[in-house]
């Protein structure tokens, strides 16, 4: 497979083992669109992002895998309690991941993580719906 599908789904496997405030199952797909009503649950959708290639000696090419982890909601009347609470969620993924291994993948190094959107405000306001997108870079060589 394709080394960007290998570590999104070394990323899931690593999740699904994960203990987390809330519980969370999350997926691997190449498209993360969902119909508002499908938001009732929480969603966290692992998707490979981008990848940079770049020489790293003569034989060795040095690959930064970008993985995007989006967690979503709908949410109910208390807003600002539910935005909180699935912030810290963003929060505690970020960190489980943090230096993390991949037990699949070895060879896969963490090189960092960032969460832009911390959340989609566009979604609080029009769909009373928590977006976040919380980036991990990993590197391996090959």
């Amino acid at each position: 497979m394709a080394l960007t599908i290998d570590i999104a789904d070394a990323v899931v496997a690593e999740l699904v083992g994960g203990a987390f405030s809330q519980p969370i199952t999350p997926v691997r797909r190449v498209l993360p669109e969902y119909e508002l009503a499908d938001l009732k649950d929480l969603r966290v959708t692992v998707v490979p992002a981008s990848v940079e290639i770049e020489g790293a000696s003569r034989a060795v090419s040095q690959h930064d895998v970008r993985i995007d982890i989006g967690i979503q909601k709908k949410l109910g009347k208390a807003m600002d309690t539910e935005v909180a609470q699935l912030c810290g969620l963003v929060e505690e993924i970020s960190e489980f991941l943090k230096r993390r291994p991949l037990v699949a993948l070895p060879y896969v190094a963490w090189v960092k993580s960032a969460n832009e959107p911390i959340y989609a405000a566009d979604h609080l306001a029009e769909q009373r719906a928590f977006t976040s997108v919380l980036s991990v870079t990993y590197r391996a060589l090959k």
